[in-house]
């Protein structure tokens, strides 16, 4: 089996996270793409993240109706900062004969350096990279040999943050995320305090 895994704060998922999802999908033949999200992000301590039950609730909704994309809560079930790297250890022992590929943006491949166990993760998972337009580096992280996968997407420029702000000031989200995802932040008052928008 070739099996995704999409993590991310997922604070909110959006409509470039369902592109990246299903392109990965399609050009690398996964059967299923893990979306995980985070539990304690490490690498946002600076601002507060909506509750970990708000966030699974605007996935679900989010990949509702794409039967190869499932909601993965191994993070937000365990205690901690969320580490990548013990994610993928854990998705190997509960799936040993599966294939691992890591999904992530170029910015975070070029970042891969800084997150815990580098070359360990690398060891653990394929990366299934989404080229930024225009860019020729095509470097394996950690000084190490990685095996890469590019993935050719669309260029498209959504923000977490910027939504998170429209949405504070009363701005539409709609075309930006899914329906479902627009009317459960209006439902719940979400994004309406100063300290979600950094």
């Amino acid at each position: 089996m070739r099996l995704g895994v999409l993590g991310g704060t997922f604070d909110p998922p959006h409509l470039a996270h369902l592109v990246l999802g299903e392109q990965a999908r399609e050009q690398l033949g996964l059967e299923r793409v893990l979306w995980v999200p985070a539990g304690t992000p490490w690498r946002k301590p600076e601002r507060d993240v909506t509750p970990a039950e708000h966030r699974i609730a605007m996935v679900e909704r989010a990949i509702a109706g794409n039967e190869a994309f499932e909601l993965c809560r191994l993070e937000v079930e365990r205690e901690g900062p969320s580490y990548s790297v013990e994610t993928l250890e854990e998705l190997r022992a509960q799936h040993v004969d599966a294939e691992l590929y890591f999904i992530i943006g170029q910015d975070a491949l070029d970042d891969l350096p800084n997150w815990r166990e580098p070359e360990r993760l690398v060891d653990l998972a394929t990366l299934a990279v989404a080229a930024r337009s225009g860019a020729a580096g095509r470097e394996t992280p950690a000084g190490r040999d990685a095996r890469i996968e590019w993935i050719e997407m669309p260029r498209i420029d959504i923000s977490a943050t910027d939504l998170r702000r429209r949405a504070a000031a009363g701005l539409s989200l709609r075309y930006l995320v899914p329906a479902a995802v627009e009317e459960y932040i209006l439902q719940h008052g979400l994004y309406r305090s100063q300290a979600y928008l950094a």
